[in-house]
Formats: C-alpha cells, sequence, structure tokens
C-alpha cells in the first residue's frame, strides 16, 4: 500500500515566545537576567553543598540533586529559546531537537522523584529522629537518586524514540519555544494513539506516584507535628518542611496545569506561559526559596549564640570615612564637595535638557536620561553621608539608616548595569537595522527597558538588604568605609556568612555578566556593520556615536569587576575605598560631562535651552 506523499524533515522551525518585534529586546533582557540567575544559582547550591561541611548531611545531599535537575532542565531549553530573540529564523536540527526533548523529559522526571525523597527524607527526620541516621544512610541516600536517575532514562529515550521515529508531515514548524512533545504530536502524519497513550500512562504514573509518596510523607510529619506539646518544637518541625512545600506547590501546581487535561483543551499561549514559568522561573526560585526559608533556623543558632556570650543588640554604626588623617579633612571635604555639587547640576541638567529640547527626544537620550537618574540617585545616597565625616568627631549613621543607604545605592548601581546595556542595544538597533530602528526602539520598548531593570533592582536590593540585616552584628559597630556597603559589613556579623556571600556573589555575577554580555554582543554586532560600510565617513560618524557610551561602560564596568567579582580574601579596604570613591562620586560626574562634551547634539541643544531662556524679548 502506498503511503502518504512525505516529504523527510531535516529541521523544524521554532516559533518562539512572540512574533512581536518590539517585545523581543525586554524579553531577551528578562529571561537572559533568569537564565543566568538559574545558572549561577543552582551552580552555587550545588558548589556549597559539595564543599561545606556542615551541609554533608541527606537533606542537603538531595537539595544538591534538585538543583543539577533545575540547572538540566532551564539549560536544555533556556540558550535556545534565547537564541529565537536575535535570530531571523530560529531553527533546530532533526537531532538536536530530539536531543533537546530527550534530556528535558530526563530532567523533569527526575525532579519529580527528588522531591519525593526529600519529603521522605523530612519524614523521617521528624518522625523517627532518633533512627534517623540509621534509616538515612549513604548508601539509601544514593539509592534514591541513582533509582529515578535510571527510571528517567527509560521514559526520555521511550517517548523519544517512539515521536522521533513517527513519520512527520512537510509542516515542520514547532508553535512552541522548544521541542516538546505536545507540539510535536501536532505535526505527526501517522495514528498518534499509542503515542499519546504511552504519554498519558507515563505522565500520569510520573505525577500520581510522586505525588502520593509527598502527601503521605506530610500527612504523618502532619500528625506528629499536631502530637507535639511544644509550641517552638512544632513551629522549628514545620520549618524544616517550609522550603520543600513551597516547592512542591509551585512545581506540582503548574505541572499538572500544563499536562493533565485532554488534548483539546491545549491552547499554545496559555501552554507556552505555564512552559516559562517551569523550564525557567521555577529553577530560579528553587535555591532561592531554600535560601530564603533557611534563615528561620540560623536566626534562631544566632541568637541563642547572643544570649550565652553577652553580645548587645546593635542600634547603630560608626562610619570611620576615607582616612582619619586630620591634615588631610579639609582639603578632601572641599575637593569631594565640589565633586558632589558638579554632579548633582551636571546630572540635572542632563534629565532637563532630554525633557525640553525637542530634538532630543528619541529613544538614545530617553536612555540617557535614566542613566543620569541612576548617577544622581546612587551619588546622592553616598555623598552627603561622606562629606559629613569631614566636619564631625564621630560620624554615625542608625541601623535603619544604613539598611536604607544600602538598599536605595543597591537599586540605582543595579539599574545603571541594565541601563548601559539597554542603551548598547539601542546603538546595535540605530547602526545595523538603521531602516527599522522607529519601529523596534518604539516608546514602549524603551520604557520597558528602564522599567524592567528598575523592578529587578528592586527586588535585589531588598532581598540582600533584608537577607544582611536580618543577620545578627557583633559588638563592634564600626564600619571601615565610607557608606554602608555589604562587603564590610559582611565582616561584622557574627553568624555564617556563607550563604549570604553565595547570594551576593550570584547576583553580582549574574548583574554584571548579563548586563555585560549584552554589551559584548552589541558592539560585536556594531563592529561588524561598521568593518562593511564601504564610506570612510560612514565608518566614523557610526563609531562616534557609540564612542561616548564605549568610554562611560569602560570606566563604570572596569571599577565594578575590579571590586565585587574577587574572593573576600583578597579585599583590602584601603583600595576597596579608592576604587568605591571613583564609582559613587567619580564616575557619576563623568557621565554627562562624557556625552556632552563629546556629543554635538546636546551641546546644540544646551545652547538652543540658554539662549531662549536668556534672550530678552523686544
Amino acid at each position: 500500500m502506498e503511503g502518504p506523499n512525505l516529504t523527510t524533515v531535516t529541521e523544524f522551525i521554532l516559533l518562539g515566545i512572540t512574533d512581536r518585534p518590539e517585545l523581543q529586546a525586554p524579553l531577551f533582557l528578562l529571561f537572559l537576567v533568569i537564565y543566568l540567575t538559574s545558572l549561577l544559582g543552582n551552580l552555587g547550591m550545588i558548589i556549597l553543598t559539595q564543599v561545606d561541611p556542615g551541609l554533608q548531611t541527606p537533606m542537603y545531599f538531595f537539595l544538591r540533586h534538585l538543583a543539577v535537575t533545575d540547572l538540566g532542565y532551564s539549560t536544555a531549553v533556556g540558550p535556545k529559546m534565547l537564541v529565537n530573540f536575535v535570530a531571523d529564523q530560529n531553527t533546530i536540527s532533526y537531532y538536536g531537537c530530539a536531543t533537546q526533548m530527550a534530556f528535558f523529559l530526563f530532567f523533569i522526571v527526575s525532579e519529580f522523584f527528588i522531591l519525593s525523597a526529600m519529603s521522605y527524607d523530612r519524614y523521617v527526620a521528624i518522625c523517627h529522629p532518633l533512627l534517623y541516621t540509621t534509616i538515612m544512610l549513604q548508601k539509601v541516600c544514593h539509592i534514591l537518586v541513582v533509582i529515578p536517575y535510571l527510571y528517567c532514562t527509560f521514559v526520555s529515550l521511550l517517548v523519544t524514540i517512539r515521536i522521533f521515529t513517527s513519520s512527520f508531515c512537510d509542516q515542520n514548524v514547532i508553535s512552541h519555544f522548544y521541542c516538546d512533545s505536545l507540539p510535536l504530536l501536532s505535526l505527526i502524519c501517522s495514528d498518534i494513539q499509542e503515542i499519546e497513550l504511552i504519554i498519558l500512562i507515563l505522565a500520569s504514573f510520573d505525577l500520581i506516584s510522586s505525588l502520593l509518596i509527598i502527601l503521605l510523607s506530610y500527612l504523618l510529619i502532619l500528625t506528629a507535628i499536631l502530637r507535639m506539646k511544644s509550641a517552638e518544637g512544632r513551629r522549628r518541625a514545620f520549618s524544616t518542611c517550609g522550603s520543600h512545600l513551597t516547592v512542591v506547590t509551585v512545581f506540582y501546581g503548574t505541572l499538572i496545569f500544563m499536562y493533565v487535561q485532554p488534548k483539546s483543551s491545549h491552547s499554545s499561549n496559555t501552554d507556552k506561559v505555564t512552559s516559562i514559568f517551569y523550564t525557567l522561573i521555577i529553577p530560579m526560585l528553587n535555591p532561592l526559596i531554600y535560601s530564603l526559608r533557611n534563615k528561620d533556623i540560623t536566626k534562631q543558632k544566632h541568637m541563642e549564640k547572643l544570649n550565652h556570650t553577652g553580645m548587645t543588640q546593635v542600634t547603630e554604626f560608626i562610619i570611620l570615612g576615607i582616612t582619619d588623617n586630620p591634615h588631610l579633612q579639609g582639603p578632601l571635604f572641599g575637593i569631594f564637595l565640589i565633586i558632589y555639587l558638579v554632579t548633582v547640576m551636571a546630572n540635572l541638567s542632563m534629565v532637563t535638557l532630554t525633557l525640553l529640547d525637542a530634538k532630543l527626544h528619541n529613544p538614545m537620550y530617553f536612555f540617557l536620561r535614566h542613566l543620569s537618574i541612576t548617577d544622581l540617585g546612587y551619588s546622592t545616597v553616598i555623598g552627603p553621608k561622606m562629606m559629613v565625616s569631614f566636619v564631625v568627631h564621630k560620624n554615625t549613621i542608625s541601623y535603619r539608616g544604613c539598611a536604607t543607604q544600602l538598599a536605595f545605592f543597591e537599586i540605582f548601581i543595579i539599574t545603571e548595569l541594565f541601563i548601559l546595556s539597554a542603551m548598547a542595544y539601542d546603538r546595535y538597533v540605530a547602526i545595523c537595522k538603521p531602516l527599522v530602528y522607529t519601529g523596534i526602539m518604539a516608546d514602549k520598548v524603551c520604557r520597558g527597558l528602564v522599567i524592567v531593570p528598575y523592578l529587578y533592582s528592586t527586588f535585589v536590593s531588598l532581598l540582600l538588604t533584608v537577607k544582611l540585616f536580618t543577620l545578627s552584628f557583633c559588638g563592634s559597630n564600626i564600619i571601615r568605609y565610607f557608606y554602608c556597603d555589604c562587603l564590610p559589613l559582611i565582616t561584622m556579623l557574627c553568624s555564617d556568612t556563607h550563604e549570604l556571600e553565595l547570594i551576593i556573589l550570584v547576583f553580582s555575577g549574574c548583574n554584571l555578566l548579563s548586563s555585560l554580555l549584552i554589551v559584548l554582543i552589541s558592539y560585536l554586532f556594531i563592529l561588524v556593520a561598521i568593518v562593511r560600510m564601504n564610506s570612510t565617513e560612514g565608518r566614523y560618524k557610526a563609531f562616534s556615536t557609540c564612542s561616548s557610551h564605549l568610554t562611560v561602560v569602560v570606566l563604570f564596568y572596569g571599577t565594578l569587576l575590579f571590586i565585587y567579582l574577587q574572593p573576600k580574601s583578597s579585599h583590602a579596604f584601603d583600595v576597596d575605598k579608592m576604587a568605591s570613591v571613583f564609582y559613587t562620586l567619580v564616575i557619576p560626574m563623568l557621565n554627562p560631562l562624557i556625552y556632552s562634551l563629546r556629543n554635538r547634539e546636546v551641546k546644540d541643544a544646551l545652547k538652543r535651552t540658554l539662549t531662549h531662556r536668556f534672550t530678552i524679548p523686544t
């Protein structure tokens, strides 16, 4: 019997999340930050649970494997998804698609049984505490992860081989952002009832069996907690399960909504949004949930330590400032007062000028205005308080004042990273795609490229500040710095700072690397475009539009990389002080000067504004 006229599919086209050009840049930036946070967070969790002697317990053994699975399936999907935002046509080879689906299924199914093993571990710890070390032997823990890995390999290969040995029609467009079984089934010409049945049976078994273990474990845990006479004992027992319960609820809720519904109920757009949540958001949240939720136990240990050692609660800090040499106080005060006043006047002028002058109402100057706002923001958070140290005998700052200063400083400094990357992307579009510049860089896109960084930096700032200031400080309240920064504050903590240092390393690494990567990729494309230009004048004009931004980027990123991306043991406070003075006060002064001196449009706009304001009508 002759079959239908089929062509051999050699590659697939992934439609991605959206085909709207104005959303490409904001979504690329957003998902790049999410993926890098997930990558660094899970790698950090794996390394921390591997090297820290205090975390060599079954609970953290399973947590390490949870981080491995999170890292696995987010990496199987994330990088390829990000390519869709910068490629004209996002294709994936036939075997590449099969490989992506196989690895995704392997890691996602493994996570089911890792979570159920973690619930069993919590059941033994709470219901059988005296037998915990006997039951949860290292051999048992290894078996509880090896068996799921072997089973998941079988499931992954079975489903993948079954789908990719079927006959595909000549249609090769996948209405999704990765190779998932559901959208692939719609491309198969042959009968898919058998494959759908296999997927339904395996998906149901994986969900129900693992969820049943979790529910039974927590039913027994709840019974044990209710029998406890001590309220403190109940609270502590429940707190050890809080992180796991949060992860389970989010993970299973999303997957049940996604997969345990009939084919007729599936909506492509709804599935995409749900898939984004469990393929990228959940792997980012899991290490954060575990690090944040564990603070209850850590805080309790630290409070007990304070009570036993008779330490007092810190209510204020003493900021030593830049120098204690009395001969330098006067000259330094004069220098930094001039620097700060120039910073305020220059950045306020840039904000005002880009608002008032109609010829500066374009994306480039929109971002420049927000660069001036962030420069003005973090220099004002630091500058006035720093100058007080030169004229008072004892420069103190309240506990809450210190936390507030740190929070606002982090908001503005992190926002500036992504404003600079948005400016690089703007220059890339202007030089490489000039004909569609106004279409791509619409007002909505520009606003999105600044609102998302402001929201993200607020989240990071609050996370780090709350985490730092809920820990216990020792008796000494002297900050060997000229403002409340996280690095000198960490040295004053009595408690273990490994977790906090890991969080800071993850976020600072993510923020620096993701924003710098956008800048480097943008300028790589710009350089290629400039080299291809035939006209020397054209190359000169194209490069001149980027020179101011390049100067600012080199100064800003160079200083931050020097300060933050070095191990704690390498920090020298005097060197850090000088570098911090440079990027907290000097760079905010230089940025508007660089843009005004090297930019003819700004100088012309300034002349027009001054002429208009000071010309006396006759």
